[in-house]
C-alpha cells in the first residue's frame, strides 16, 4: 500500500557528438611601441570638490545615521532589559509558591 516511487534515470538516446578537439595557435610577439617622452601635467586640483552644500549634505547624511543606529542599539538594550527584569519576577514568584509548600 505505501511502497515509495523511486524516479529512475532515463537513458540517454540518440547519437552524442565527440569532445571537440582544440589545436594549439602559435603565439607572434609583437614589437612594443616607444613610450611617448612627452609627460602628461600632473593636476593640482583635488579629485573631489567639496561644496559648502556637499559637506552639509554629508554632515546630515551622518548625524541621521548615528542617530538611527543609537535608536536601534537603546531600544534593544531596553529589550534586553525588559526580558531579564520579567525573568527575574518569574523566578521569584515560582521561588515563593515552591517555598510555600
Amino acid at each position: 500500500m505505501f511502497r515509495p516511487k523511486v524516479p529512475t534515470m532515463p537513458q540517454p538516446t540518440g547519437l552524442t557528438n565527440p569532445p571537440a578537439v582544440v589545436e594549439p595557435t602559435a603565439v607572434t610577439p609583437h614589437a612594443l611601441a616607444p613610450a611617448s617622452t612627452a609627460a602628461t601635467p600632473a593636476r593640482n586640483r583635488p579629485a573631489a570638490q567639496l561644496t559648502p552644500g556637499t559637506v552639509l549634505a554629508l554632515v546630515g547624511g551622518g548625524t541621521a545615521v548615528v542617530l538611527v543606529v543609537g535608536a536601534v542599539l537603546v531600544s534593544m538594550l531596553l529589550a534586553v532589559a525588559l526580558t531579564a527584569a520579567s525573568v527575574a519576577v518569574c523566578a521569584l514568584t515560582v521561588r515563593s509558591c515552591i517555598a510555600r509548600r
